[in-house]
């Protein structure tokens, strides 16, 4: 078996999930990939995160063009070379100008949602193999104060063997409007489950719990207090409502 003729690093393993390496360097990666279990185990991971993210917004993607948006046919004409002049620099005023004028419009439209940020980073954290967390439960303590911390209000970590899961750690991640963490939860096949959490902007009023799913992740949510709370998993909705019931308990005691 060949080997490569350099050492893999991040940019050759990202190239080979995306497919954009060429024969000759594809045959030395999956060389290097049969003799290296744990970058095996990275890119195996980087796929699942990218098939999670295509199955969130491909959707969207794939969305016809509006008949108002779409693009006229081109038509052929000629213009001498003053005027070509004249109308790029034309169009370059009426382009700074529109975009200080629409500048408002795209500032005003609505954030992403708590649902769709929760099951965005559930997707892209819960295939990770040897990087699930940042810290992990081991120093529990560390953990919750560095958030609480970043948040700007006092965390509590929910804990939850009672249904199973134990937790793995945490992290700190970027909100739409600040900080945001993620409590990451294991059973013992290997199921996990992970409990979102970012400011609430909407000046700390309760919510009811909320349900959504999206590509077989299904999540719970809720406002309670300062924080916004999303509970997300591959669970049936009655078996992910009992926990969520069990982190609110843990909260709210």
């Amino acid at each position: 078996m060949s080997n490569p003729t350099r050492t893999l690093n991040e940019s050759d393993l990202q190239a080979y999930t995306d497919g954009q390496l060429d024969a000759r360097r594809l045959a030395e990666v999956e060389a290097w990939l049969a003799d290296h279990q744990d970058d095996a185990e990275r890119v195996a991971s980087y796929r699942q995160q990218s098939a999670a993210l295509h199955a969130l917004f491909d959707p969207v993607l794939n969305e016809p063009i509006p008949q108002r948006l779409a693009r006229p046919e081109r038509r052929q004409w000629r213009m001498a070379p003053q005027l070509r002049y004249a109308a790029v620099a034309a169009w370059l005023v009426i382009g700074s100008t529109l975009g200080w004028f629409l500048r408002g419009a795209q500032e005003s439209r609505p954030p992403i949602t708590l649902a769709q940020q929760a099951i965005i980073a559930h997707a892209v954290y819960t295939p990770e193999v040897r990087h699930p967390v940042e810290v992990g439960a081991d120093q529990e303590a560390h953990l919750t104060a560095w958030l609480s911390k970043r948040l700007g209000a006092p965390l509590k970590v929910p804990h939850l063997g009672a249904t199973g899961f134990e937790l793995v750690g945490g992290r700190l991640l970027p909100g739409t409007s600040g900080p945001a963490a993620q409590f990451m939860y294991q059973d013992a096949r290997g199921q996990r489950l992970t409990l979102y959490v970012r400011n609430d902007s909407g000046g700390g009023h309760e919510t009811a719990f909320r349900y959504a799913r999206e590509n077989n992740i299904s999540v719970f949510y809720w406002i309670d207090g300062p924080f916004g709370y999303a509970l997300s998993g591959d669970l049936e909705k009655s078996a992910l409502l009992r926990v969520a019931q069990l982190v609110y308990q843990q909260l709210n005691p």
